[in-house]
């Protein structure tokens, strides 16, 4: 697979000078098993959701802390877009260049329409630093969310902060 994966995204925040902190741990595909594995002890582990407009026309990869319950009609409201829905596996390929449970912010570097839209939650700004994987699920990357932010604006992507404790809770 050409891209940025594991190795290149740590050459990549070593070439920025962004701190960061990398976790080697075995396979991860929920964040069940990644609270089993310690991981969360590191700081806020981030959930990672690649959707999709209703026509396919637009592509979201949504990041909000572990814990956030997503509410898809509530943010495909807040986006102003179309009812959304999860995307498929070659919509990931294609446009993130990961397999599913890899999904990452760091799948945006592979992005080279530069059209999917990163959607945040807010409340990861205020966070020392968050965990993602580095498009690979074994490991995880925690850093600055301020420093992912900007990797993804200098990339071309637009940014979309939302308040999701404004979302509905689901039951």
């Amino acid at each position: 697979m050409s891209g940025y994966h594991k190795n290149e995204i740590y050459a990549f925040l070593n070439e920025k000078a962004i701190p960061y902190e990398a976790v080697e741990h075995e396979a991860v595909f929920t964040m069940e098993e990644m609270e089993r594995a310690g991981i969360d002890a590191h700081g806020c582990i981030c959930k990672n959701l690649f959707l999709r407009d209703a026509k396919g026309r637009q592509h979201y990869l949504v990041t909000v802390p572990d814990e956030r319950r997503v509410d898809l009609k509530w943010l495909s409201e807040a986006l102003g877009t179309s009812k959304l829905s999860f995307a498929s596996a070659e919509r990931l390929d294609k446009y993130l260049g990961v397999p599913q449970g890899s999904v990452s912010p760091f799948g945006i570097l592979n992005d080279e329409s530069r059209s999917v839209i990163f959607a945040a939650d807010s409340a990861l700004a205020s966070l020392p630093v968050i965990g993602v994987h580095p498009n690979d699920n074994t490991a995880t990357v925690f850093l600055p969310f301020a420093d992912l932010r900007r990797i993804i604006e200098e990339h071309g992507n637009a940014v979309v902060l939302l308040d999701f404790s404004s979302s509905p809770p689901q039951a």
